[in-house]
């Protein structure tokens, strides 16, 4: 076995792990190892350099550089090893600057606080007509137009197309009480 023959191998390895991930990837086998395999080093909540994307890219580089190296240049070993691990390095860190970089730049981690429905300002959709009658509201939350069970926390009678404000929230329903209302004290 040479120096040819193994990059030839690291990159058919890196190139396999690619495709078989293009066409895998998104499918959830049944198979599960004893083993745990991070899914990437985290830097402030975020994936850092080194994860498995970033180590087939460079697998894949590696291999055709080294092969290609040796393969015209079968005397230099050396310049084909460097030659080899620079280029596995650049593959890497294009993969991880435009596409990692690219698809988490807007990506944070979900907090409870995003998502508290009391103070909430929506519409009433479907009326709420009489007291325990429940209606509809639609509020904008994270970007996110929504919709959820509505009830008058004083009981009475809220048409539709009022502004309200989530007192409390339930079991899935918001008690609301018109902004109006609220706005005159």
């Amino acid at each position: 076995m040479n120096w040819e023959s193994i990059y030839l191998g690291i990159f058919v390895l890196g190139l396999a792990m690619t495709l078989l991930s293009l066409f895998v990837g998104h499918i959830h086998l049944p198979i599960h190892l004893p083993i745990h395999v991070p899914h990437g080093l985290h830097l402030n909540g975020h994936i850092g350099p080194i994860n498995i994307t970033t180590i087939v890219v460079f697998l894949t580089w590696f291999g055709a550089t080294g092969y290609l190296v040796t393969h015209y240049h079968s005397a230099a070993a050396g310049l084909a090893f460097t030659a080899a691990i620079i280029a596995g390095f650049i593959g890497a860190a294009l993969m991880y600057v435009t596409v990692i970089r690219t698809f988490l730049t807007h990506e944070r981690a979900l907090r409870d606080e995003d998502f508290e429905m009391t103070g909430v300002l929506g519409r009433i959709s479907m009326p709420i007509r009489e007291e325990g009658g429940t209606g509809e509201l639609i509020y904008s939350q994270q970007g996110t137009r929504r919709s959820c069970g509505a009830r008058s926390e004083g009981g009475a009678r809220i048409d539709r197309g009022t502004e309200v404000v989530v007192m409390r929230y339930e079991k899935g329903i918001a008690w609301v009480r018109p902004w109006d209302e609220l706005n005159k004290a």
